[in-house]
């Protein structure tokens, strides 16, 4: 959640990297009222298609990973820039106030969506009611803290933070044995990005931790503070490869090179994931193993190379300055805590209206992300809550000038 400054030339295309992974995950959650099959989301859509689901299997492969990837790629500078004790302080402060404060926040009123979820397929929705009851819902709650929302990226962002400073402590303490070791963790990351067969060798722990997880494909681990230990490995081994990859900064630019070798075997193993995982369900075919096998091979490769891919693609078209690649940059962050309430009041909303989902999609996605960022130019960006989240106050986009009428003596 750190930036960069512009003594390194990947500042602009990496803040977009960061800001694309947030708004994805925006227009990810929008997306799960128009799945043709009920998931226990707060609403589901009368206008619904498979492609939905297609995207978001795919979507969801690869955006948190790459949002693990780039934090762990900034989190290296910043500590060697700033030192371990104001690098500690600035995680605790943008990472830990945010997660503890967002979540009495905005717990309250994600359950309100899901009460007002329900009393829609009553045909009649009391938003003050449900309101009430989610206040309600919400102390009973407590019990079981910081749980149930889409702020558990935060708590696994401090625990690996954690995990990567003493792992990094323990490399110090072992003198000699601990250089060798940190020579051979640059070399093998040099390998991974320079060979034919880094993404294939990625792909091979990750899919063997993809394989325990609860279903296929990613788990969501929102419901517990106790770390999913296969999630744990994955983001921890995304955060790292970042870390490492911005101690040889010409790593970067081999690690997201575009190819058409590349090109192709993400095209391979989207496609791939997205037909197997028609089988998950069919628990009883005589080669289910064979196909979640399969699956989590193809699911892995494709995770990897949609997070090259990605960086490559921003490296290529925006890695300039560029004024408003900063401005969102800035305000994703805001915009990531801030939309889940808000996505889920108008699936609510838009549930019942006759119309395509895919316009319906494109108008929660833009609604959310315009009401978001209008919040954060008006009210955060030049305050303390921006302090906390950017490191610094910043000039609002928006020019409020006052009326001189209003300011004239009476």
């Amino acid at each position: 959640m750190t930036s960069m400054t512009h003594t390194n030339q990947r500042l602009d295309y990496l803040d977009a990297v960061r800001a694309f992974a947030l708004l994805l995950g925006i227009v990810f959650h929008a997306s799960l009222s128009f799945l043709p099959v009920y998931i226990g989301w707060a609403v589901m859509d009368v206008s619904t298609s498979n492609l939905v689901a297609h995207f978001m299997l795919v979507s969801h492969s690869f955006r948190m990973e790459l949002f693990f990837l780039v934090a762990g790629f900034f989190s290296h500078m910043t500590f060697h820039r700033a030192g371990a004790g104001p690098f500690v302080r600035s995680r605790l402060l943008r990472i830990a106030v945010p997660f503890g404060v967002g979540w009495f926040l905005l717990r309250p009123l994600l359950i309100s969506g899901w009460v007002m979820g329900m009393q829609s397929l009553r045909g009649e929705v009391d938003f003050s009611a449900a309101m009430l009851q989610s206040w309600v819902s919400f102390m009973e709650s407590m019990g079981n803290p910081f749980t149930g929302t889409h702020l558990w990226f935060l708590y696994y962002l401090l625990v690996i933070t954690a995990l990567v400073l003493a792992i990094r402590s323990l490399v110090g303490l072992l003198g000699a044995w601990g250089r060798s070791v940190t020579r051979a963790a640059d070399a093998a990351a040099a390998w991974l990005c320079h060979s034919p067969a880094g993404m294939v060798v990625l792909a091979l722990p990750t899919a063997a931790a993809l394989w325990f997880m609860n279903h296929w494909g990613m788990d969501t681990p929102d419901r517990s503070l106790v770390p999913q230990l296969p999630v744990l490995l994955i983001y921890t081994g995304c955060f790292g490869f970042g870390w490492l990859l911005q101690r040889q900064s010409h790593l970067m630019e081999s690690f997201s090179r575009l190819t058409p070798a590349r090109l192709l075997m993400t095209l391979l193993a989207v496609i791939a994931a997205v037909y197997l995982s028609g089988f998950q369900a069919r628990t009883g075919h005589p080669q289910y193993v064979t196909f979640k096998l399969a699956f989590v091979l193809s699911y892995a490769l494709m995770m990897w190379s949609l997070v090259a891919l990605t960086i490559g693609v921003f490296r290529r078209c925006l890695n300039r300055p560029r004024e408003w690649v900063r401005y969102l940059a800035d305000a994703s962050y805001w915009l990531y805590l801030i939309h889940l309430p808000i996505v889920v009041w108008l699936q609510i909303a838009f549930a019942e209206v006759p119309w395509h989902w895919a316009v319906k999609l494109a108008l929660i996605s833009g609604i959310t992300v315009a009401v978001s960022l209008l919040l954060y130019d008006l009210l955060i960006r030049q305050t303390f809550i921006g302090t906390v989240l950017n490191g610094r106050r910043k000039q609002r986009a928006l020019r409020l000038r006052r009326n001189p009428a209003l300011a004239a003596p009476l």
